[in-house]
């Protein structure tokens, strides 16, 4: 039996942890198309804060979201250090500006704690929950959530 399939048969789910500032998030590695080093975008007019603009993706036309303004933190000032995480949101690919991937997890539905109650509207919104692994906080994101239908088709 392959690996995928015994770990989903386990219950299973792996997700992609990435950084932006001090803080850890990830993401369900399944919405996950590839990770890429980062390309200078070219701006859309009139386009959102959080997207920095577009990219061509071997003949696609890709919209980057700046992740860190998205989250209502600092604006990123990509570097080359930087990473596009290109993910499918629905029927849309999106890619992602992060500072950096830094594990792939494997986890069950335990290891996910509850968004306090005093976080933010925003953040109760496309946080699915907290991980809380070895001494790191990783906030797992919903993409489905954190970028509406109407949105991820606009960008």
């Amino acid at each position: 039996m392959s690996y995928a399939v015994k770990n989903l048969v386990q219950g299973n789910s792996e997700l992609i942890a990435f950084r932006i500032g001090d803080q850890e998030f990830c993401v369900n590695i399944m919405a996950v198309r590839e990770i890429r080093g980062w390309t200078q975008a070219t701006p859309l007019p009139h386009a959102p804060q959080y997207v920095m603009g577009v990219i061509n993706l071997r003949g696609a036309v890709l919209p980057i979201v700046d992740l860190s303004a998205r989250l209502g933190m600092k604006e990123a000032e990509p570097t080359a250090r930087h990473v596009i995480i290109v993910a499918q949101v629905r029927s849309s690919v999106i890619g992602l500006l992060v500072e950096a991937v830094s594990d792939i997890l494997t986890i069950t539905e335990e290891n996910i704690q509850p968004v306090p109650e005093i976080s933010s509207d925003l953040e109760r919104q496309y946080a699915r929950g907290i991980l809380a692994i070895d001494k790191r906080m990783i906030c797992m994101i919903e993409l489905g959530a954190f970028f509406p239908e109407q949105e991820s088709e606009a960008a």
